[in-house]
């Protein structure tokens, strides 16, 4: 298999149970390798950019594949889109060059939570956003602005779940903003990297901020903390987009992060 491609994968997540394969369930990467392997029978397993959880979306979750044979890059596109279940497309195909690793070479990601904050839920976004019911309007404000606390390199022990295997709790979050959405707000969050469930329990947090129902300026205690209880709830998958990976610009992946690339632990 000596022909590496670099594609870019989107999906609902709402019928997945993430990305990464399991060995019963139906997730991201089996079917996707399902399709390869319909081309290429011999395909080695596609290699993801990063796991989402089940029921989280993704727009940009950067794909390797190995296949046997130079492909025209819209071709091997529609040929694999051909095999592919309605709510997984991939939506752009290219050359990788010879060492590229998505997960390894990755400097940065952006996660979109997207907030439905209308008197109603709206029936056609089911499953696309989490409806925040009762309790008024949102103090977008007060959120965005409580935000800020989070930016910079932290230990954020308090924002991730009890499953995560990450080795380090130390990440950084290079920039965080609510921009207005129909119906709704989006809160967009950009890092080197997030925890388990990390962008999940921000938003929880941030929507309890926006409720009244903490200060805006208790995040840098929830910091301090280093512990889960003393964050917000969990926000629901429906609502999470994996939105954008940067590369390591020397692979030609992409435009170069904006944030820079410096030094970073492979270990995660």
């Amino acid at each position: 298999m000596a022909h590496p491609y670099f594609l870019t994968v989107a999906y609902a997540g709402g019928g997945f149970h993430g990305w990464q394969i399991q060995t019963v369930l139906r997730s991201g990467q089996g079917e996707l390798w399902k399709a390869l392997r319909a081309l290429e029978p011999e395909a080695p397993m596609p290699q993801g950019t990063g796991r989402t959880d089940a029921g989280v979306h993704a727009r940009a979750q950067g794909v390797l594949i190995q296949v046997s044979r130079s492909w025209d890059p819209y071709r091997l596109l529609a040929a694999l889109n051909a095999h592919l279940p309605w709510d997984l497309r991939v939506m752009a195909a290219q050359p990788a060059p010879e060492g590229f690793f998505p997960r390894q070479h990755a400097v940065a990601k952006r996660y979109v939570y997207r907030l439905g904050t209308g008197p109603a839920q709206d029936p056609l976004r089911h499953g696309l956003l989490w409806h925040v019911r009762g309790g008024g309007p949102l103090d977008a404000g007060a959120m965005e602005a409580a935000g800020q606390g989070l930016l910079g390199t932290h230990d954020f022990s308090s924002f991730r779940c009890a499953e995560c295997v990450a080795r380090t709790p130390v990440r950084t979050l290079h920039a965080f903003r609510i921009r207005p959405a129909e119906a709704g707000l989006d809160l967009v969050f950009e890092g080197d990297r997030f925890l388990m469930h990390q962008v999940r329990i921000m938003t929880g947090t941030l929507v309890d901020i926006g409720r009244g129902r903490r200060p805006a300026g208790s995040l840098a205690g929830i910091l301090a903390a280093r512990d889960r209880a003393a964050a917000g709830p969990t926000a629901p998958p429906e609502g999470l987009y994996m939105d954008r990976v940067w590369y390591e610009a020397r692979w030609g992946i992409g435009e170069p992060s904006p944030f820079g690339e410096g030094a970073r632990d492979q270990s995660r």
